[in-house]
């Protein structure tokens, strides 16, 4: 009788390591990829490098999306992600336009792993507009061809890809209200979205009516990187900077884009 016993605790032991291995694989990634906005500087982002000590508070919306993502959550994205689990791969690096992440072959690291169902959210904007810094400058024309082709490989891998107007920075205000500060990147992204009848976040428009509501100065203090000398390691001087999020911006921002994942959802 023992010598049956031990193949069939043998073949339990292999089924549930075969159940765990299919629900592991089964699960939806998640891919960012966009500029130091949506970077993840806690994960290896400077290898050797203690996080806490060299860049905290300094966070990224995508560095804090896995806690949106967890299987209660997932049932109000079904539509969108239609696996128990999923998976935020963050490819996001900071100073990068759509031509500099492509040229780096940052996207084709993505495009070789993309499997059919994941998704491929894209922010880019911040770098692309910046035309006095030639090394990434990409002119509306070629942002629009560089979004367009992130759009057809993700595609024909059969993954998802959703494209984000840019995050705002906390300038410029006017009257109260925070403005646009992408110039014509914003209506790029969207025209681009339309044209290939991609699903859009607007995160720009999102996160300028969020920090509006909020007020200048206390989204300056608490979301941006704003804070006196002596506060953080890291900074030892202080720091004024209203384009990069500390943990509170991040986890708000964050919040923006799943809030917009879920709109997305009821419209499919």
């Amino acid at each position: 009788m023992r010598k049956f016993i031990i193949p069939a605790v043998c073949a339990i032991a292999s089924v549930i390591i075969m159940a765990f291995s299919i629900k592991k694989s089964n699960a939806t990634t998640v891919y960012l990829i966009g500029d130091s906005t949506m970077a993840d500087y806690a994960n290896n982002y400077e290898p050797g490098k203690d996080y806490m000590k060299t860049r905290f508070p300094v966070t990224g919306w995508g560095q804090v999306f896995q806690q949106f993502l967890v299987k209660d959550s997932l049932q109000k994205v079904n539509k969108l992600i239609k696996t128990q689990s999923a998976v935020v791969d963050d490819r996001a690096r900071g100073g990068r336009s759509t031509r500099t992440f492509f040229q780096e072959g940052r996207w084709r690291a993505v495009f070789e792993k993309l499997k059919k169902d994941d998704l491929v959210l894209m922010q880019f904007g911040h770098n692309d507009g910046s035309e006095t810094m030639t090394e990434r400058y990409v002119p509306i024309e070629g942002y629009k061809e560089f979004l367009r082709l992130f759009v057809s490989q993700s595609r024909s891998k059969g993954a998802r890809p959703i494209i984000l107007t840019p995050v705002a920075r906390n300038y410029p205000w006017k009257d109260g209200k925070l403005q646009n500060v992408h110039g014509l990147y914003d209506q790029a992204a969207k025209d681009v979205a339309q044209e290939l009848k991609v699903p859009l976040i607007d995160l720009n428009k999102k996160s300028m009516d969020f920090f509006t509501k909020k007020g200048e100065t206390f989204s300056a203090e608490n979301y941006f990187m704003n804070f006196p000398a002596g506060k953080y390691e890291a900074y030892p001087e202080g720091q004024k900077d209203n384009t990069h999020f500390q943990t509170k911006g991040a986890v708000e921002v964050a919040r923006m884009v799943f809030e917009g994942m879920k709109e997305l959802n009821l419209n499919n």
